[in-house]
């Protein structure tokens, strides 16, 4: 099996401009509207948006590698770092923080020149105790000849399948000065194919030991942020390749097995970005709702435990919420949370669900929030 690194034309890759052109020309419409509509937003209504894709985009690409983390606590540690006030703020672990780290540094300061020392600075936030998982890896520095081959494999020990395997360490050094050079240099390649390239060609190289897919994601937020001139962010690449997750390992493997001429990989990167862009109604009209329901019921002399768990509500409630959910996330008494909901349910602002389960549930009362969608 050759892969791409060790064609004798690595690393000049090539594709179709024509094949793509339909494909490109659609995404940038797409790109354009969707900062058009964002602008007419306001403020505080585009910061509360970015809010809510900044944190999509962290857990969501660290799901994709088998990582869950707990969503109030990214969202809480990038409100913190943004200087945004949400109320009452969850305390973030360590692990969690250096996440969040990597991704506004990529996004926020995405005309920032990207270099060694910036990678191995993501990479030391991914790994803050110096392991992955149970095992020792080097930090902050190219992974060495002590480690092994790197390979993806997957299978049962015995059986693996090896998907791909990257260069050997010694060729690292000159591997990521091409790779950063190239990165940091005006092309005249349009910044969102730069954005799918530098995706596909760091993560060929899959310089560190763990770690490699969330930053080559990372730098490719990076790119796309260049191609919007904008540090706010509306859509999530990572959530969306999290929901075509088998066809994002598939392509790459295949690309890596190919030749230089990796058009098909731009043409689902690109599709893929559409679909985000598509994805972001669903973040718009969270947000548009929310602002209609504090419109509606900000001064209904609601406490600050209710407005809490109305916000837990708004923002995307995991599962079914009960008394003893309440119970549990407000730190308050059976009896307590249970006065709580049912005056919400007198104020019309909850219902109980249909029976079923042994537990029962409530929900929001839904409310119109079209009036929202006009400039501030």
């Amino acid at each position: 099996m050759v892969y791409i690194h060790e064609r004798p034309e690595w690393p000049d890759f090539e594709w179709s401009a024509e094949k793509l052109s339909e494909s490109l020309a659609r995404v940038r419409h797409q790109q354009g509207r969707l900062l058009g509509r964002m602008e007419r937003l306001g403020f505080q209504l585009k910061a509360e948006a970015s809010l809510q894709t900044l944190t999509e985009e962290v857990v969501k690409s660290s799901e994709i590698e088998g990582e869950i983390l707990d969503r109030d606590q990214v969202r809480s540690s990038i409100a913190r770092r943004l200087g945004m006030d949400i109320g009452a703020l969850t305390p973030a672990e360590r692990h969690v923080e250096g996440v969040v780290e990597l991704m506004l540094d990529a996004t926020q300061k995405y005309d920032h020149a990207l270099t060694a020392e910036r990678l191995f600075g993501w990479h030391a936030s991914l790994f803050p105790t110096g392991r992955s998982g149970m095992l020792k890896i080097t930090v902050g520095g190219w992974r060495t000849e002590q480690a092994g081959p790197m390979q993806v494999v997957s299978g049962p020990l015995g059986r693996e399948r090896v998907h791909f395997e990257a260069p050997a360490a010694k060729r690292l050094p000159v591997e990521m000065k091409t790779f950063l050079d190239w990165f940091n240099a005006e092309q005249e390649q349009d910044p969102v194919i730069k954005a799918a390239l530098a995706h596909l060609w760091f993560v060929t190289i899959h310089p560190f030991e763990d770690g490699n897919g969330r930053i080559a994601r990372a730098i490719a937020d990076l790119a796309l942020a260049r191609s919007a001139h904008s540090t706010q962010r509306f859509y999530s690449m990572s959530a969306q390749i999290r929901k075509e997750r088998k066809a994002y390992y598939d392509i790459l493997e295949r690309t890596q097995r190919g030749t230089l001429d990796i058009t098909n990989w731009l043409d689902w990167f690109l599709g893929c970005l559409g679909r985000a862009f598509d994805g972001a109604d669903a973040i718009i009209g969270n947000v548009l709702l929310k602002a209609a329901f504090w419109e509606k019921y900000g001064a209904s002399g609601l406490n600050e435990r209710q407005k809490m768990m109305l916000n837990r509500l708004l923002e995307g409630f995991e599962g079914k919420l009960t008394s003893s959910k309440w119970e549990k996330i407000a730190k308050v008494s059976q009896p307590t949370a249970t006065r709580d909901i049912n005056d919400l349910i007198k104020r019309g602002i909850l219902q109980k669900d249909a029976a079923g389960g042994r537990s029962t549930s409530y929900s929001l009362v839904l409310i119109d929030a079209d009036k929202t969608d006009r400039p501030a």
